[in-house]
């Protein structure tokens, strides 16, 4: 019998700087491991102030991770040690395997109005694959499909597959699905979700009942966690949702529509040692890392220039 996931945990996203000095809202990072394993970080960077950004992620380091950038407004630009360049813009998204090490810069650039948002997610490696070559997969907005749901849902689907389509981005080793979902006033949007896999939502705009009980909502209050006794489920902008175990995930709106994203991943259930940019299994392997990128060792691929 198919059974509903219903709400671990739900809490707010907190204020933070990163980078260079880049205001941001992260969901959930270090600190949170390994509740969302597979998955390490999300950020949610989202300003109409210049200042807050344009400072940006100057040239850094990276080694056993995949690293996901979603942006919806503005644009970013990019450069890397394998030469790679180019720009993020509105819609695109940027899948980047660190693998073995990558050095690279993001410079957030806004669009003609100053507004700039997007989201960063990080995604582990297991040790198998934690020194493959470093790779990616940029693809353009037109590159992502979008599907219109019986009830008026519009569903991108950047990895995964929802009514016989699937998403663009493929071949990533912790089995993803990463969904943008748009859902309207009065509607419901009913998903399969891989029983054993960690499965959670982030709200963008709008607000949801991402419970259909209503009341089976959070068994662990922490930090500055958004909890409403009244409302129960309903969960707000900027509200960040991990489910418990189950085989699909039920989310529903009243007078007001919601927008968020939807991400599930297979565990990988491995120690996790991680430092700044960098994730590995061992102290050891952390303290290698950053040895080798002292002495500039650390990539294993020509580097440019």
């Amino acid at each position: 019998m198919s059974t509903v996931r219903k709400i671990s945990q739900v809490w707010k996203s907190k204020p933070t700087v990163e980078g260079a000095g880049v205001h941001l809202k992260r969901a959930f990072g270090n600190y949170q491991v390994p509740r969302f394993d597979p998955f390490l970080l999300l950020d949610d960077f989202h300003s109409d102030y210049p200042p807050h950004y344009l400072k940006g992620f100057p040239w850094h380091p990276h080694r056993g991770i995949e690293t996901i950038t979603y942006v919806i407004e503005g644009r970013v630009e990019h450069g890397d040690s394998m030469g790679n360049k180019g720009v993020i813009g509105p819609g695109d998204i940027q899948w980047m395997t660190a693998g073995s090490g990558i050095i690279h810069q993001e410079m957030p650039r806004g669009d003609d109005n100053g507004l700039m948002w997007g989201f960063q997610l990080w995604a582990n490696l297991p040790a198998s694959h934690k020194m493959m070559d470093p790779r990616y997969q940029g693809l353009v907005a037109t590159e992502i499909p979008e599907v219109l749901l019986r009830g008026g849902a519009r569903v991108k689907i950047i990895c995964g597959h929802l009514e016989g389509v699937k998403g663009p981005v493929r071949d990533v080793i912790v089995d993803p699905e990463y969904l943008d979902v748009a859902l309207p006033a009065n509607s419901t949007f009913s998903h399969p979700a891989r029983r054993g896999y960690t499965t959670f939502a982030y709200v963008v705009q709008g607000e949801g009942y991402f419970d259909p009980e209503r009341d089976a909502y959070a068994h662990e209050v922490i930090g500055n966690n958004y909890f409403d006794f009244q409302r129960r489920c309903l969960c707000g902008a900027e509200s960040l949702v991990l489910y418990g175990d189950g085989d699909q995930v039920e989310i529903s709106t009243r007078e007001i529509p919601v927008r968020f994203l939807l991400v599930s991943g297979k565990p990988i259930g491995e120690p996790v040692a991680w430092y700044g940019p960098i994730v590995m299994n061992t102290q050891e392997e952390l303290r290698t890392a950053f040895e080798e990128f002292e002495q500039g060792t650390f990539t294993r691929h020509k580097t440019a220039g």
